[in-house]
């Protein structure tokens, strides 16, 4: 599955704690805020994303693209540490 995360700090111990993650994860940077993986399982992406909510705050703000799952495109986000779902047909 191909995945793109998109990052927005409100603090730079988060942001270093998520990029390492990320790196970690297999992601590379391909903007500023902005990671990509063409291959991730999607029970390596679940560990991803309870791993990257222990190191965020209410403040921070992220969110998965991820293609295909479940036949079409899924964004997960992240604001507010609620996770959100929202599938596109």
């Amino acid at each position: 599955m191909f995945v793109a995360v998109a990052c927005d700090f409100a603090n730079d111990d988060h942001a270093q704690e998520v990029i390492k993650l990320l790196g970690w994860y297999g992601f590379e940077k391909v903007q500023e805020g902005v990671w990509e993986s063409a291959s991730i399982p999607e029970n390596t992406l679940a560990r991803l994303k309870r791993d990257i909510d222990r190191n965020c705050d209410s403040f921070d703000s992220i969110r998965f693209y991820q293609f295909p799952m479940e036949e079409t495109m899924v964004i997960t986000s992240l604001k507010g540490k609620r996770w959100r779902r929202i599938i596109l047909e």
